[in-house]
């Protein structure tokens, strides 16, 4: 058998076979039909704010990404005189990404997500809004995009969009260090001590692989989340943290604020 030329030591774990190669055997480009969408795209995780937001504000629907288990419809609104697209990607960053490709092929190039995460500190209140600077790569999407690193930041314009947009409206908010996570069952005791350990306060199922996307496609790309249940070593709280309707409405509009502000 002739030796295979490849970009990734053979020998090392599946996981990290990174190669940098653009160019796959399926791309965004085979799937995505051409449409004229945003380059502003915000990425909203809370469903029920999206079919208030639809229905009061005369947004239209553009485009309807299916697949076996669900359907995710793509919107477009006009906001103070600009154009923004929004979408509810899916739970879980293989499905997350995949759909955030899907919307860069078709156009769009400044995100913004927001959405709710997990707290591996007491001190962080329900509703408390944070953003994600740094995430801890515990999920497995981001090494298909960038070689193995412990942990991956946010890019520095985002960053600044999202806190210039939160002081301007009075918002308080911390900056965390998230660790993202593809199994919210395998959260043991050691691991959520370990990553506590290593500085992370909360987390969340995508992340990590959103910043990586981001990277390897050059887009930009920006989160705020919202201090949801509690999982910590004294016991796991849900906290009632999705029933936070005001703050998950009010961070939808702050994120389309700071989106557009990209």
């Amino acid at each position: 058998m002739d030796k295979l030329d490849l970009p990734f030591d053979p020998n090392a774990f599946p996981i990290l076979h990174f190669d940098p190669n653009a160019e796959a055997l399926l791309n965004p480009k085979d799937v995505c039909p051409e449409i004229d969408l945003p380059e502003h795209v915000v990425m909203c995780f809370f469903r029920e704010v999206i079919e208030k937001v639809v229905k009061e504000h005369n947004a239209k629907l553009i485009y309807t990404f299916s697949c076996e288990s669900s359907d995710h419809p793509l919107y477009e609104m006009d906001y103070q005189g600009k154009r923004v697209a929004f979408i509810t990607p899916g739970v879980g960053a293989p499905m997350a990404v995949g759909l955030m490709e899907e919307v860069i092929q078709m156009g769009g190039r400044h995100f913004m997500a927001v959405g709710g995460c997990g707290v591996l500190e007491k001190e962080i209140a329900t509703g408390q809004v944070l953003v994600p600077v740094t995430a801890i790569r515990g999920e497995g999407v981001s090494y298909h995009y960038l070689p193995a690193t412990h942990e991956i930041n946010m890019n520095f314009r985002p960053q600044m969009a999202i806190e210039m947009t939160l002081k301007a409206n009075k918002v308080p908010f911390d900056r965390v260090k998230t660790w993202t996570t593809d199994a919210f069952f395998r959260e043991t005791p050691a691991k959520v001590a370990y990553y506590r350990k290593q500085g992370a306060q909360v987390v969340e199922m995508e992340t990590s692989a959103f910043m990586a996307v981001s990277e390897f496609r050059g887009v930009e790309f920006g989160q705020i989340l919202y201090g949801g249940d509690l999982v910590h070593p004294d016991g796991w709280d849900k906290r009632a943290w999705n029933h936070k309707r005001d703050v998950r409405e009010s961070l939808f509009w702050l994120a389309v604020e700071a989106c557009l502000a990209l």
